[in-house]
């Protein structure tokens, strides 16, 4: 019953920017810690950027000052804004729920970014 929908991914060039969203149901988003992943291409799975119920964010030093993570709690979505996307930004981006007893993960959108 737990989904998470993502959407907003594409192609830009670089220098650009995009916003991702993550529509949840079956979940509250603002009473469980969330978070962004992303796989590039040929490359492990790293962590982006969390945000925990309690409203504290991090992000990983590669996207700091260029990215930010918010959620609209009325509308149960997380966000993921991203500017000055550079080609090293070009991997499938997750979006993650951790509540007290799983994990849960979106199915993934493409975020590609030329140069």
């Amino acid at each position: 019953q737990v989904q998470l929908v993502e959407s907003g991914g594409g192609l830009v060039q670089a220098g650009g920017s995009l916003r991702l969203s993550c529509a949840a149901s079956g979940i509250i988003a603002s009473a469980n810690d969330m978070g962004w992943y992303r796989q590039p291409p040929g490359k492990q799975r790293e962590l982006v950027t969390t945000i925990t119920r309690f409203g504290a964010t991090y992000y990983a030093d590669s996207v700091k000052g260029r990215f930010t993570i918010s959620r609209d709690n009325a509308k149960n979505t997380v966000y993921l804004q991203m500017n000055s996307l550079k080609a090293d930004d070009t991997a499938v981006y997750y979006c993650n729920a951790r509540s007290a007893y799983r994990d849960y993960w979106g199915q993934g959108t493409q975020v590609t970014v030329s140069s």
